[in-house]
């Protein structure tokens, strides 16, 4: 006992004095004492046993047992915090919690001072597992994953970001004691379901509501490609960030509750699973993968007739919005509570013989992107951070390090200091990626959402006036030159007003019409002047599909999609 009670006094005596007048075998002893001791015994035991369990458990569990129960822990960070949340609880309770808590941590330290060897091997063997996925830097001649952006959208409730934030754990990017910090939180609010969908859904309002607002961003790997996962918030008053969200996706993944009653809801006229699937479309996604959620519920039951059923309704909507049933569109079932079929198939779905989520995404054919194109960046958000900080999806050409470039409209030349893609720092970036970039010489504040980051040489087209083909999708009554709607390209939001009608198109055989008309009605095609509030950034649909398409929005419903034919320069 003396040794170890002394153990910090010959640390002391060691830096001071080099311990000169310690007699020669006892260094020794605490050289060796402190090896074996000091590293493990508070490294394992402070963080894990005063937080996973309140006082009077700590004692009662055996010492062996907890470093296995919570052997998943993948970063330090949570456990501080939690600690500190729960030292208060109890110690509200009694005077004295927090140091009995202490003591009873140092008794077990002892205790399990031998028996817990074993044990802190294994942990540490299992630390560095679970910690693979969260870092691993790729080596640096291994080629470099394809970047895959996945939106996923979907009625409100339908399950999209427990979906995520299963996926994300299932891939090893949230760890065990993330999850079971945010299901214990969960629970006090009487909302056990929905621990997953923290993972995404980081603000307390999201959280207390339930309800996604903001576009979350998260990432996982496969063993083929990287994945952004853009979870879309499904609400109707939200669908502004959902375009934004949707229009940074390569692919789209539409959730469905399968649940009696919830997929009806948000398949008629008001819901949010047409309105997302068409505007999805509209952003340029290509491939549309169906979820069928909430198999495992129990009006359900994981039964082939349900399914079927959801996917009879589905797949004639989904034709008339422009998917191919038979490339673009694959349906599958799932549940996103339980993570049945999202990694690996399920006992109870002997019916469906396809691959589970993670497989078949990881199984799609690549992308073709142009990485020799121009620098085209449009911008989703920007922030303050030691200098300005934007983030976008790099649509085409590719930024290293130290490059100059144009943020236009404004003509602002800029440098860029460094490059992040999905949080990790890299020195250049090919299209498709997700990006921070932190920009030098210009402020945050003459940056807006909506403006392209662009090379010098090949900047993209601004201006205020175009000429466009749209299709009008809902509208009660007719539209006549100077309707006023709300114009979303790419991440860009602007108010338009249609100046002139040009010509109806007709949709089966694509002949324009003679004479002008004097207005458009609902499902009608036209060929139109607009105009924009302000000078916006824009290419025609024939140059660059993804800043030629848009969609026009009044009163919160979708009114029109269609994509830029001309721009037509101002007049002096």
């Amino acid at each position: 006992m003396d040794t170890r009670d002394t153990a910090p006094d010959s640390w002391e005596l060691e830096e001071d004095a080099e311990a000169p007048a310690a007699a020669a075998g006892l260094p020794t002893a605490f050289a060796a004492l402190n090896v074996n001791a000091k590293p493990f015994v508070p490294n394992v035991n402070a963080p894990v046993f005063v937080p996973s369990f309140l006082q009077a458990s700590a004692v009662e569990m055996p010492a062996s047992d907890a470093p296995v129960e919570n052997g998943s822990t993948e970063a330090d960070m949570p456990t501080e915090e939690e600690t500190w949340e729960q030292k208060e609880e109890p110690g509200g309770d009694e005077g004295g919690g927090g140091q009995e808590d202490l003591g009873s941590g140092e008794t077990c330290a002892e205790e399990g001072g031998a028996a817990g060897k074993e044990d802190e091997e294994m942990m540490e063997e299992e630390e560095e597992e679970m910690l693979l996925p969260k870092v691993a830097p790729a080596p640096p001649d291994a080629p470099k994953k394809e970047h895959v952006n996945v939106v996923f959208i979907g009625h409100v409730d339908a399950g999209k970001s427990t979906i995520g934030g299963q996926i994300m754990y299932l891939t090893g990017m949230v760890d065990k004691r993330t999850l079971e910090k945010y299901e214990r939180e969960a629970k006090e609010k009487n909302r056990e379901t929905w621990y997953l969908s923290w993972a995404l859904d980081t603000n307390q309002e999201e959280r207390d509501k339930g309800k996604t607002v903001e576009v979350g961003r998260a990432y996982f790997e496969t063993e083929k490609k990287h994945f952004t996962i853009l979870d879309a918030p499904g609400h109707k008053s939200f669908v502004p960030n959902m375009i934004g969200g949707a229009s940074q996706a390569d692919l789209a993944v539409l959730v469905i509750s399968a649940r009696k009653g919830e997929f009806e809801t948000g398949f008629e006229k008001g819901g949010q699973t047409r309105e997302h699937a068409m505007l999805a479309k509209t952003a340029g996604v290509k491939h549309l993968i169906v979820l069928i959620n909430k198999m495992d519920d129990p009006t359900v039951n994981w039964s082939l007739e349900r399914y079927e059923e959801c996917k009879e309704k589905l797949v004639p909507f989904l034709k008339k919005v422009g998917f191919n049933p038979k490339k673009d569109i694959h349906f599958m079932p799932c549940s996103g509570l339980t993570g049945a079929n999202l990694k690996d198939p399920v006992s109870e779905c002997p019916w469906y013989t396809g691959l589970p989520f993670i497989a078949h995404l990881d199984s799609l054919p690549n992308f073709t992107r142009s990485s020799d194109g121009p620098v085209r960046l449009p911008i989703v958000d920007k922030y303050k951070d030691m200098g300005t900080v934007i983030l976008g999806k790099l649509e085409s050409g590719s930024i290293s390090k130290a490059q100059q470039l144009v943020m236009m409209p404004n003509r602002h030349t800029v440098e860029v200091l460094s490059l992040l893609s999905d949080d990790v720092e890299t020195d250049d970036a090919s299209p498709g990626e997700n990006l921070k970039l932190r920009l030098k010489g210009i402020e945050e504040e003459e940056i807006l959402p909506g403006f392209i980051l662009c090379s010098p040489d090949n900047l993209c087209h601004s201006g205020r006036t175009f000429d466009a083909q749209i299709v009008i999708i809902e509208h009660k009554s007719i539209i006549c030159p100077g309707y006023n709607a709300v114009l979303h390209i790419h991440t860009c939001i602007e108010e338009v007003q249609i100046t002139a009608l040009i010509c109806l198109v007709d949709k089966k055989t694509g002949e324009k019409s003679k004479t002008r008309p004097r207005f458009v009605k609902q499902d009608q095609v036209c060929i139109a002047r607009l105009r924009a509030a302000g000078v916006i950034c824009l290419e025609t649909f024939k140059d660059f599909p993804q800043m030629g398409r848009f969609t026009l929005r009044d009163e919160g419903k979708t009114i029109a999609i269609g994509k830029v034919l001309k721009l037509v320069p101002e007049k002096d």
